[in-house]
């Protein structure tokens, strides 16, 4: 094939995705044909000259992956498919249709599609994530790619994905910026100001290459540039226009997310040249290797904690972790600079090759673990309770994404003591109860812990262990199991007037306050929710049958939303839950309520009235109560 042949194949493949972005999104009434059009050429050249992707096999461990940062151009990403032959055109025009796997923002609903993306700023940092597995744990020859947007670069979390690669030396990685100057309002920050993204890039320490993005033979060297390159990550800066090819649309403002009507549909597909069909198979992956990161699986054996030894959660977590390793060798950790708090240092001490240390850096460190589950492995991510925050909408991405990670927030509550709120995570609970399909675990001794570490690894979803700073007491022996969606009856006996229901820290004040009320004549029955969700519905049902109703939940989390709504939400009857047809219930929630400060964790529990003292004026107030009243306390 000669160059002119080369390049007129290109421009037709281009048009062809052009056209066909606009076909779907007029049949969908909605969507984003503009943003589609402007990067076609880019794509064009990608699917059909770079791109090794097996289409019949997406798992294959050799494919290339590609990544579509800028979610909203879908409707280009499917015409790319068609073009493949991995859709029909019928597929294609399903886009946006109810009950269509061809969404609006791409979903692995589809097999082709390894994460969701639509929420802006996430696909560089995800595809560090499947970088860094390529490099350092398969150890396979694919690349990264990843098409943005320019208006997502104003993301801190774009900035945090060029550190770390550069930091990783990731030259599998090769970004493409789609700068077509206009955002969904107007300009963007930087128009077509190529050199100032490629001055930021070169600054990171990537090969930034500055390109006209509809000039096929730039676009053609710049990826051959990105390939050559083996010490670093390049940044393919191309200038484009919106709308390309259409004058009606071409780097106008007011068209971002609107479809066109069908009679302007034809105008614009007659001035694109018409219709096409156009098979463009992508290239084969060259070799046909495994992973090369296997290890040699040991027999689990967790850590073991005496009856009685006060150990943090903290510390069995890390204990728990590096004894996973050498039983799963898929298990991957991050941490956020803090890996001496959370213990995650023991396993990155026995196991270098499989930790990535993400500095202070929560958002790349939650894209990573989405990146590395992609390529089958199991990730675990931990940092401070409270800083997981700052991730939050990368956790909620990562359930659109069906992406099974492993969170881990220590120094939770008011019981850290003397750092203040500014290190207490008091939102936890609620915002990760909240994340579609989570699991949310809250152990409050070392046996425990470790028991819940183990079955995080082959739970899917979203899943978030909720550690403790203090040191507490063993109270569990070790060969006890803890099955997710259950719980532990602490105590109980027939003359159990109130059911007290509590979690990790507020456990063991529990247990306090049951022995002093014990002495006073009053039998409380006590249940250890370390699931949190799920919860264990019957055992709840159960306690507030055999107490007349009186229930007691205290927690080291806001009022809002953590344990306390976990146990009404029991009560609801709404899903698969079954309906409650005991007594009324007269519930009392005793959580942090007041913006504490500093103190010793005794002072704060105290004050917040979640200690001891408090539970045993809460069971009392019930106790005096007649029975057969209905009032409850929220």
């Amino acid at each position: 094939m000669t160059i002119q042949q080369q390049l007129q194949q290109w421009h037709e493949l281009a048009q062809q995705l052009r056209v066909d972005s606009i076909r779907a999104t007029t049949v969908a009434g909605s969507g984003h044909p503009t943003s589609s059009m402007s990067p076609a050429d880019l794509m064009a050249v990608l699917l059909a000259g770079y791109l090794r992707y097996d289409f019949q096999q997406p798992d294959n461990p050799n494919n290339d992956r590609f990544i579509l940062s800028k979610g909203h151009a879908a409707p280009l990403l499917y015409s790319m498919y068609k073009a493949a032959g991995a859709i029909s055109d019928a597929d294609l025009l399903s886009l946006r249709q109810f009950g269509s796997p061809f969404e609006g923002h791409p979903t692995p609903v589809l097999p082709l599609v390894d994460v969701a993306t639509g929420s802006l700023g996430q696909g560089l940092p995800i595809a560090v994530g499947l970088a860094l597995a390529g490099k350092y744990l398969d150890q396979l020859p694919y690349n990264v790619w990843v098409l943005l947007g320019d208006s997502e670069t104003a993301e801190g979390s774009v900035w945090e994905a060029f550190n770390h690669a550069a930091h990783y030396g990731l030259d599998n990685l090769i970004a493409i910026i789609d700068v077509n100057r206009l955002g969904q309002r107007g300009q963007t920050e930087l128009g077509w100001n190529t050199q100032a993204y490629a001055r930021r890039a070169r600054a990171f320490g990537w090969q930034a290459i500055e390109i006209d993005g509809h000039d096929f033979t730039e676009i053609d060297q710049a990826y051959s540039a990105a390939l050559a390159v083996n010490d670093r990550p390049t940044v393919i800066i191309a200038r484009t226009k919106k709308g390309k090819g259409v004058a009606a649309l071409e780097d106008l403002g007011g068209w971002h997310g609107k479809a066109l009507k069908p009679e302007d549909e034809r105008q614009a597909i007659a001035e694109l040249g018409g219709d096409r069909q156009i098979f463009t198979p992508a290239l084969k992956p060259e070799t046909q290797g495994k992973p090369a990161f296997t290890g040699n699986a040991q027999p689990l054996q967790l850590p073991t904690y005496e009856l009685g030894k006060k150990v943090a959660t903290r510390r069995a977590y890390g204990d728990a972790l590096k004894a996973l390793g050498a039983a799963q060798p898929d298990v991957v950790v991050l941490d956020a600079e803090v890996s001496n708090s959370t213990y995650a240092e023991d396993f990155a001490e026995a196991y270098p090759e499989r930790y990535f240390e993400m500095f202070i850096a929560e958002q790349q460190m939650v894209a990573v673990a989405v990146g590395l589950q992609v390529r089958k492995y199991k990730p675990f991510a931990s940092t401070f309770a409270a800083f997981l925050t700052r991730a939050y909408d990368f956790v909620r991405m990562a359930a659109v994404s069906r992406a099974n990670i492993r969170l881990v927030g220590s120094h939770a509550g008011i019981s850290i003591g003397q750092d203040g709120p500014s290190q207490m995570g008091l939102e936890d609970l609620a915002s990760l109860r909240a994340v579609w399909n989570s699991t949310v675990l809250y152990p409050c001794d070392a046996n425990q812990t470790a028991k819940l570490v183990a079955h995080m690894s082959d739970l899917e979803g979203v899943v978030y262990l909720r550690t403790t700073r203090e040191s507490t007491p063993v109270i569990y022996a070790d060969d006890e199991d803890f099955a997710i969606g259950g719980s532990k009856i602490v105590r109980s006996s027939e003359r159990d007037q109130v059911t007290v229901i509590a979690a990790g820290i507020t456990l063991h004040e529990t247990i306090k306050a049951g022995d002093r009320l014990k002495n006073e004549g009053i039998a409380i029955r006590i249940i250890d929710a370390y699931s949190v969700k799920p919860i264990d519905v019957q055992t709840l049902h159960q306690a507030a049958q055999d107490t007349e109703g009186n229930l007691i939940v205290v927690e080291d989390h806001w009022f809002e939303g953590g344990l306390g709504a976990a146990v009404l939400d029991a009560f609801a009857g709404e899903g698969e839950a079954p309906s409650y047809d005991g007594p009324p219930l007269r519930l009392i929630k005793l959580a942090v309520r007041d913006l504490p400060g500093s103190g010793t964790p005794e002072e704060l529990l105290h004050a917040a009235k979640i200690d001891a003292d408090a539970i045993i004026a809460a069971v009392k107030s019930q106790v005096r109560q007649p029975i057969g009243a209905s009032s409850s306390s929220y």
